[in-house]
């Protein structure tokens, strides 16, 4: 590291008044349906994570208090800010629901204009479909910023597609609404996950606005967020993917970026006591049954990189009985950590 290392991130403060919130390493964990539910984003928020975000709630299923719908948006208590996500094309509708999950005690109310799954923006019309309409999703952000007290945040992409990249326009409608804070996946919706995020575009939406605009998209490395923020001139990250099997990335992202120092992951042993106290939150969460169909995946992506893990993960995937996973999990781990196995991506950093 130089000595004249200059940190890439400082704290952010959103709104102002009481209910203002600032994020002192605006480094994000993303809102992902069926992955940050609350067992996920309480560890990611222990382990260091700027600020986690909900899964996308819809807003009219919160209006209705669907019970599955509110145990989504419970928030993770203690240890800085938790902001609740949600989705819609109805403006009272977004209104009412940030206004419950406020009550409920979100810190911050964040609007989707990003999910491109068809069920989503093109059957329910909302998502990254009301990026193809300024009106109604300016009606829908002054709505829901007038309905709360708490800062609220904007998610969107570039665009519909390549022919209507209308991102910072949107995000000048945005400011004007009093939305606090912007992020922008580095995709239109025609491209979903396809393609490379393009961080340079990020830059125009960081130019039109006075906003604090985060950058999203492919960041699964540091150097990676390094590289994101200095082409899109942006004043976060935000990683969804890159924190697979790894909550603690987020905050070696921190580090990197505010001190140019690469820190080392966890050890193989931290790492497996990491895996199971998730894996045991999710089943308590969730109930045993569903809890280990869908702590599955997590596990596999703990898992991803060491040494005979294709083989762990078929006989992991066909075990119904928790403890009977989490038996194989030492089974798997232990004589890994016993012959000082690391993954081929930490090598370099260890040696």
């Amino acid at each position: 590291m130089s000595n004249d290392f200059s940190p890439l991130i400082k704290p952010i403060t959103l709104g102002s008044g009481p209910k203002a919130v600032t994020l002192p390493t605006p480094v994000i964990l993303a809102p992902l349906s069926g992955v940050t539910d609350l067992p996920f984003r309480a560890l990611a928020k222990s382990l260091g994570a700027g600020l986690v975000v909900s899964e996308m709630i819809a807003s009219w299923a919160m209006v209705r208090e669907n019970r599955n719908t509110m145990r989504m948006a419970e928030v993770v208590a203690g240890g800085g800010p938790s902001s609740v996500q949600l989705a819609g094309c109805d403006p009272d509708a977004m209104a009412e629901a940030a206004r419950i999950a406020v009550a409920n005690g979100a810190d911050l109310i964040d609007i989707n204009f990003g999910c491109p799954v068809k069920k989503v923006a093109v059957g329910q019309a909302a998502g990254s479909a009301l990026m193809r309409d300024e009106l109604q999703a300016a009606r829908i952000l002054e709505a829901t910023a007038r309905a709360v007290e708490v800062p609220v945040t904007l998610k969107m992409r570039m665009g519909w597609d390549h022919a209507s990249l209308n991102a910072p326009a949107l995000a000048r409608i945005a400011e004007a609404s009093g939305i606090t804070m912007i992020t922008v996946h580095g995709r239109t919706r025609q491209q979903f996950y396809e393609g490379v995020a393009d961080w340079d575009f990020v830059a125009n939406v960081k130019q039109a606005v006075s906003l604090p605009v985060i950058v999203n998209g492919d960041i699964t490395t540091e150097q990676k967020a390094e590289d994101a923020l200095r082409r899109s001139g942006a004043d976060g990250v935000m990683i969804g993917r890159g924190a697979y099997g790894r909550p603690w990335f987020l905050k070696q992202v921190s580090d990197y970026l505010t001190t140019g120092v690469l820190t080392q992951s966890p050890s193989l042993e931290d790492q497996k006591a990491i895996l199971l106290q998730h894996y045991r939150a999710i089943r308590a969460h969730f109930g045993e049954g569903p809890g280990v169909r869908l702590g599955r995946k997590h596990v596999s992506w703990y898992s991803h990189g060491l040494h005979g893990s294709a083989a762990f993960r078929a006989q992991m995937n066909r075990l119904d009985n928790g403890a009977a996973v989490e038996q194989l999990i030492h089974d798997f781990y232990d004589p890994l950590i016993a012959s000082g196995f690391v993954r081929q991506d930490e090598m370099a950093l260890a040696a």
